[in-house]
């Protein structure tokens, strides 16, 4: 296959994806561009007083599609932001949600803006006057649209905005669902911080499972072992790599950061490595790895899978014929190209899509949501309850081992664990982990079921779309 001469913009990838899929579904003209097109994007300038003058900001926030409602989106805060990106994510939100079943349309929130410049007092002020430009045209609201944290910003910036939307809606008695991921003690839940990053290792999980699917990347055994690259280790990457490593025995031969990479055929100590960050702000200088300077030769590198885990169009027409990684897991949004898509497919590399694989953080923000909603936190119920039934079990089997005479019994380590109830961390990491099996086999059942269907991209724009169509064609569109 010939790749375009033109490497395509994000949004553009977008569309092309969503074209590719199209083909191979029954959709009429109409109701294709329904699907295709973003509804609507609203642009604010907005001034705030700081260092003894007026500063002004753009910010953005795009609504793909209210099939569903709330629509769902995160706001990130960075310097590049611009229209056609936030419309790009906005319309990957979509499908996201559609994928993984969560009811929400698809929403995204920009502000130009580099934190980093900026004192905390003053990206408190930034933060609400942008909140109280987006809350007072309802696009942030409870039941009409729902951001998140993204890029930028985390727990910090949406206690900031949910406190400025009730003080601006004092007697909506759901104010704490306007937005989520916010911190445990402003309304949220166990376990968003950590979601996306548990996401991807669900994901791959979900991959390894299937013998087919693992021959496809010429793999075989379990994930045990494999040699990890992860690019960006902020908060999707570090947790990505960290369950990994710990949980499930890959090793982290190389992370990629703003100011280059280090490498260890060893394994990375991801902890380690990440305090290290903290103290100096980069990867230069830790004791156990090799410096790279050039750290995006480092996606290059030999690995067994390949992590992009932070910026768009990382894996582009300029480097995808280099990239050895035989399997590909897109923990960011859009980071290869649709060129470099082309030629990764034509080289016989596995891509697990960005639409599901990070698809984590909104799955667990929608319980979060429930959690706002509902007014009760998850395990409040039935712990007790659960913890007194499996007691009931154990004591039973131990008395029956006694009166038979039985010189073995039940181990406490196996007591403690069996007899706990499921709190609202387990039950969180419980409800992610079948969303994630779940929407890996709707894809791989259309990827496999269907011989036209090539690849895991494909499939889930598939399913995504049908399912966004579906719901179109209910309320007669």
């Amino acid at each position: 296959m010939n790749a375009p001469l033109r490497e395509p913009t994000f949004r553009e990838s977008v569309d092309i994806m969503f074209n590719r899929a199209v083909k191979f579904m029954d959709l009429s003209p109409g109701l294709e561009e329904k699907i295709r097109v973003c509804n609507s994007t609203y642009t604010v300038r907005f001034g705030v007083r700081l260092r003894g003058e007026i500063k002004t900001f753009t910010g953005y926030r795009s609504v793909h599609s209210e099939h569903m409602e709330p629509v769902k989106g995160g706001i990130r805060f960075a310097a590049n932001v611009h229209q056609d990106e936030v419309e790009a994510l906005a319309a990957l939100m979509t499908f996201k949600c559609a994928l993984v079943e969560v009811p929400f349309g698809g929403s995204k929130g920009g502000l130009r803006i580099d934190p980093r410049e900026w004192e905390e007092h003053e990206m408190e002020l930034i933060t609400r006057r942008f909140a109280y430009e987006l809350a007072k045209r309802d696009l942030i609201h409870p039941s009409q649209n729902v951001p998140a944290p993204d890029m930028g910003t985390g727990e910090r910036e949406m206690a900031w905005i949910v406190d400025q939307y009730r003080r601006m809606n004092t007697t909506d008695i759901n104010a704490a669902a306007c937005v989520t991921g916010k911190p445990l003690n402003a309304g949220g839940i166990a376990g968003r911080v950590e979601a996306t990053g548990r996401g991807v290792q669900y994901s791959l999980r979900e991959f390894f499972r299937h013998p087919d699917d693992m021959k496809v990347a010429g793999f075989d055994g379990t994930l045990e072992g494999k040699r990890v690259i992860v690019q960006g280790l902020g908060n999707v990457g570090y947790h990505a790599a960290k369950f990994l490593s710990e949980e499930d025995g890959c090793r982290i031969v190389g992370v990629i950061e703003r100011d280059g990479a280090i490498i260890n055929d060893k394994g990375i100590p991801i902890e380690f490595l990440k305090t290290h960050i903290g103290a100096t702000g980069g990867v230069k200088g830790f004791p156990r790895g090799t410096y790279v300077e050039d750290g995006h030769k480092v996606l290059e590198a030999d690995c067994d899978i390949l992590v992009p885990a932070a910026l768009e169009s990382v894996i582009n027409l300029g480097n995808a014929e280099r990239i050895k990684a035989p399997l590909i897991v897109e923990a960011a949004n859009g980071p290869v190209t649709a060129g470099a898509d082309e030629i990764l497919r034509a080289r016989g590399k596995v891509i697990m899509p960005d639409l599901y694989v990070n698809a984590g953080g909104v799955t667990v923000s929608y319980f979060e949501w429930v959690k706002n909603l509902s007014h009760i936190r998850f395990g409040r119920m039935q712990r007790r309850q659960e913890e007194a039934q499996n007691a009931l079990i154990v004591n039973e089997i131990e008395r029956i081992l006694r009166d038979s005479g039985a010189t073995m019994g039940i181990s406490d380590a196996f007591k403690s664990e069996y007899v706990r109830g499921a709190g609202e961390l387990e039950l969180v990491r419980s409800g992610l982990d079948d969303t994630m099996r779940t929407a890996y086999q709707s894809m791989r059942e259309v990827w496999h079921g269907r011989k036209d269907v090539e690849d895991l991209r494909i499939a889930a724009y598939i399913v995504s779309i049908g399912r966004v169509a579906a719901s179109y064609r209910s309320k007669g569109l």
